[in-house]
């Protein structure tokens, strides 16, 4: 089983890894696309104004920008440590036990606009890019990823899990994934605890002690979990909250 989580703009600054090394990431038929976007990232850092222009960030993000400068010389931490915000402080990756984060990081992959997927213990380093994001002289990272993207995650065994939100979702389509969409008892779609109740989702699938491998086995783990799926189509559940 594979989950793949949304990313978040926020990431920790810092680490204890050594620098990056993407041939020491998972998937390395999508290192010839990661090298030339973060070699792109680097080159635009070095005009700042138009790195807040195509990022799409105020003049008060110009920390944002020194850390695209520093891709290939900063320090790395393990991709489930280095996204934060709602989604993540849900799933709680820190706080697993060691057996617990070692299901995580196989079962878990977070969507990434720079690195396409990372895996739970990939070591990254921060980073700023959106997954709606045209770069100068590359296009759009849709018409970038896709073509690489698509064919990679068609090679993954198993059960895979969709919680990316649009802007990811866009960057490779997985017509055989399980999709999940977050609403009330009534039927109404959650927006402001989205978020929050996917990483709780992924916490429940990550640390299950059977691997769910059908549709089944998924809405099993997450009702051991104290959540509860529904079955709404062929591949699609829907996770109802009571809020």
């Amino acid at each position: 089983m594979l989950v793949l989580l949304p990313p978040s703009e926020t990431k920790a600054a810092g680490g204890d890894g050594p620098p990056l090394d993407l041939d020491a990431l998972s998937f390395p038929e999508l290192n010839p696309l990661r090298r030339k976007l973060a070699d792109a990232l680097v080159e635009l850092a070095g005009d700042v104004p138009e790195s807040l222009n195509v990022l799409g960030l105020s003049g008060r993000q110009e920390d944002e920008v020194a850390r695209n400068a520093a891709l290939w010389n900063a320090p790395t931490l393990p991709a489930l440590e280095r996204y934060t915000g709602v989604l993540y402080d849900a799933l709680d990756y820190g706080g697993l036990r060691p057996a617990a984060r070692a299901k995580a990081d196989r079962r878990l992959a977070v969507a990434s606009a720079l690195f396409g997927i990372a895996r739970g213990d990939d070591r990254i380093p921060a980073y700023r890019l959106s997954g709606g994001t045209t770069l100068p002289a590359l296009g759009t990272l849709r018409s970038l990823w896709r073509p690489v993207l698509e064919p990679a995650l068609a090679e993954v065994d198993g059960l895979i899990v969709d919680l990316r939100s649009g802007a990811y979702a866009a960057l490779a389509r997985v017509p055989r994934a399980i999709t999940v969409r977050v609403v009330t008892a009534s039927g109404r779609t959650v927006s402001h605890f989205n978020k929050a109740y996917k990483g709780k989702l992924a916490a429940a699938l990550a640390t299950a002690s059977r691997e769910p491998s059908t549709v089944e086995g998924l809405i099993g783990a997450a009702e051991r979990a104290g959540i509860t799926l529904d079955r709404v189509g062929e591949q699609e559940l829907e996770l109802i909250t009571d809020r």
